[in-house]
C-alpha cells in the first residue's frame, strides 16, 4: 500500500492538492448564484467582480497558502466547472511554478463519505505522481483524515499475481502521501483504522481475485493461516476432508466431493479477555463454481473465481478486529469447497444429511452454497452458542435482478440487528437493502424424501435461498443476519474506492459494525 503520512508542515512539494467544498448562500445575501460556465465574452461572472457569488471555493487549510495561489485556485473553479462535489477533480499544470502541478477536489459537505470519494478522486488522478502533498481544511476532523485515507488506499488497488509483483514497474505509481494538518497526533488513530480498514479490504480483494487454477480449497486455507500468524492471539484450525466426515459435514463434502482438490473448513477465532459479545460469522468459500452436473452456461462460469468473496470478507473482516483490538468475540466459519463436475459430483435429486441431522433434497446442483453454509450455521448454533450469527455469501443471481450492482440484500427478523448492519455499511460506503422473509413461501421447501428442498423454482430466489438457511438456525433465529451480496461483490470497472475486480465488499461493513458492538 502507498505510504500516507499526516505532517504539520510540509516543503518542497511538486504537486499540491487543494480541497473545494460547496458554498451555501446565506439568505440575506441578494447576490444571485452564478453556476453558468463563465465566458470572457461576459463581464458578469464571478472573477470579474461584478458580484455574483460563486459555488465553490478552496476552504481555509492548516497548510499556509500563498494568497496569489489561493487566489489562482478559486478563480479557476468555474471556469472548469467545479462545483465541489464530492469526487469531482481538476489537474492544473503550471510550467516554471512551484508548485508545478495544482489538484482541485471536491469534498462534498466534507463528511466522510465526501473525503472518502475525494481520496479516491486523488489517487485516481495524480495515480502516476510520486509524491503529492493534501492541504487538508483547518475545521477537518477525523472523519476526514479517515474518508481521505481509506479513499486513496482502496482506490489505488491493483491486483498482481504473486510471480508478478516484483517485476511490477513500482516507479510508475503514486508512493507517497502527505496529509497537512494542525495536529498530526490528534488524527493518528483515525489513520490507523483507515490502514486496517483498507488492508483487510485489499486482502478480501486479493483473494477473491486470485484465479481458481491457483486458488483450491487448500490453498485459500493456507493463505489464511500465514495471514492470521501476524496475531499471535488469533486461533485457527483447518479441517480437512476426513475431519470433515468424520464430525457430519454432509453439505461440504457434497459440494465438494466431484473436485480433485478436497473441501476444508476454516475456523478462525479471535477472543479478547474482555469480550462480552461473541459474534460468529459465517461465509461461502466455493473457490470455483462451474455448476456442477447442473452445468452453468461459459458466460456464467468465467467469473467463478470470486464465488468465495463472503468466506474473504469474513476472514479479512476477523484478522481485522484482531489488528484493531476490538473488544468482541469473533468466530469466522469458512467453508470451503470447489463445485465440480466428475463422476463422484452429487447429483441433481440427491438427498444430504447436513451437521446436526437435517436433510435437504437437491434438485439444482448450482444451489451449493446454501449446502456448505447449512452445515456450517448448523455447526455455530450447536456448538459455538455466540449471541450473534451472521453470514454473508455470493448467493444468488436473483440478488442483481431485485437490487441491481450497489446493493446486497439483507434478511433479518431482528429490526435493531438488521439496521445496525444497514447503519454501518452506509457509513462504510457499502450499500445493503433489507428483504422480507414471508412465512407464505415457507412451503416451497417441503420435500418429499426430505427435511428440506434446497433449491425452490417458484421465483423470489435470493428469498427462498434465505428462507432455507434460516432452518439451520435453531435458537438464533432472531439473532440471525443474511447477507446475499454476488451482485456488490464484482466492479465491472474502476469507480470511486473500487478498482476493477473484487471489490472487497462486507469487510468494511462487518468493521463498523463490529466495531459498535459492546
Amino acid at each position: 500500500m502507498l505510504s500516507i503520512r499526516l505532517v504539520a508542515d510540509p516543503t518542497g512539494f511538486d504537486v499540491l492538492v487543494l480541497p473545494v467544498r460547496p458554498v451555501t448562500p446565506s439568505v440575506d445575501d441578494p447576490r444571485p448564484v452564478d453556476d453558468s460556465r463563465p465566458d470572457s465574452a461576459n463581464p458578469d461572472t464571478p472573477e470579474s467582480g461584478s458580484g455574483a457569488t460563486p459555488v465553490a471555493e478552496v476552504p481555509p487549510t492548516s497548510l499556509a497558502v500563498p494568497a496569489d495561489l489561493l487566489a489562482e485556485a478559486n478563480a479557476l473553479l468555474p471556469l472548469v466547472e467545479l462545483t465541489g462535489a464530492a469526487g469531482a477533480s481538476h489537474l492544473t499544470v503550471r510550467a516554471l511554478r512551484e508548485p508545478g502541478r495544482l489538484l482541485l477536489v471536491g469534498v462534498g459537505a466534507g463528511d466522510e463519505a465526501g473525503w472518502r470519494a475525494a481520496g479516491a478522486a486523488i489517487a485516481r488522478t495524480a495515480g502516476r505522481e510520486t509524491s503529492i502533498t493534501i492541504a487538508m481544511p483547518s475545521d477537518a476532523g477525523t472523519e476526514a483524515v479517515r474518508g481521505l485515507a481509506e479513499g486513496l488506499w482502496l482506490a489505488s488497488y491493483r491486483f498482481r499475481l504473486p510471480e508478478r509483483e516484483e517485476a511490477a514497474d513500482r516507479g510508475a505509481e503514486l508512493d507517497e502521501v502527505l496529509v497537512a494538518v494542525a495536529d498530526p497526533d490528534a488524527h493518528q488513530a483515525a489513520l490507523h483504522l483507515a490502514r486496517v480498514t483498507a488492508r483487510t479490504t485489499r486482502l478480501a480483494r486479493d483473494l477473491t481475485n486470485t484465479p481458481s487454477s491457483v486458488k483450491s480449497p487448500e490453498w485459500l486455507a493456507d493463505q489464511i493461516v500465514a495471514a492470521a500468524a501476524e496475531y499471535p492471539e488469533l486461533r485457527v484450525r483447518v479441517r480437512d476432508p476426513e475431519q470433515l466426515a468424520e464430525e457430519g459435514f454432509g453439505g461440504i463434502l457434497a459440494v465438494g466431493g466431484g473436485s480433485a482438490t478436497g473441501p476444508r473448513m476454516v475456523e478462525l477465532g479471535w477472543q479478547p479477555a474482555d469480550a462480552r459479545t461473541h459474534v460468529v460469522l459465517v461465509g461461502k468459500g466455493i473457490t470455483f463454481d462451474t455448476g456442477g452436473i447442473s452445468i452453468k452456461p461459459r458466460d456464467a462460469m468465467k467469473l467463478m473465481r470470486k464465488d468465495m468473496a463472503g468466506a474473504a470478507a469474513i476472514l479479512a473482516a476477523t484478522i481485522g478486529a484482531a489488528a484493531l483490538r476490538l473488544p468482541v468475540r469473533i468466530t469466522a466459519l469458512a467453508p470451503l469447497a470447489e463445485n465440480m463436475v466428475s463422476g463422484s459430483a452429487f447429483r441433481p435429486g440427491d438427498v444430504v444429511r447436513h451437521y446436526g441431522g437435517l436433510t435437504s433434497e437437491t434438485t439444482n446442483s448450482d444451489a451449493e452454497g446454501r449446502l456448505v453454509l447449512a452445515d456450517a450455521l448448523a455447526y455455530a448454533v450447536d456448538q459455538l452458542a455466540p449471541d450473534l450469527l451472521v453470514d454473508i455469501a455470493t448467493l444468488t443471481g436473483a440478488n442483481a435482478v431485485a437490487l441491481g450492482k450497489r446493493h446486497s440484500a439483507l434478511y433479518s427478523e431482528n429490526d435493531e440487528l438488521a439496521q445496525a448492519l444497514i447503519d454501518a455499511g452506509r457509513e462504510a460506503g457499502e450499500l445493503a437493502w433489507r428483504m422480507p422473509l414471508p412465512n407464505d413461501y415457507v412451503e416451497y421447501l417441503g420435500s418429499d424424501i426430505a427435511d428440506l428442498y434446497s433449491a425452490p423454482a417458484a421465483g423470489a430466489g435470493s428469498v427462498t435461498a434465505a428462507l432455507f438457511l434460516r432452518e439451520f438456525t435453531g435458537p438464533l433465529r432472531d439473532r440471525w443476519v443474511h447477507v446475499d451480496m454476488s451482485a456488490p461483490s464484482w466492479a465491472e470497472g474502476n469507480d470511486g474506492v473500487l478498482a476493477k475486480g473484487a471489490t472487497g465488499y462486507g469487510v468494511r461493513t462487518l468493521l463498523r459494525w463490529l466495531g459498535g458492538l459492546e
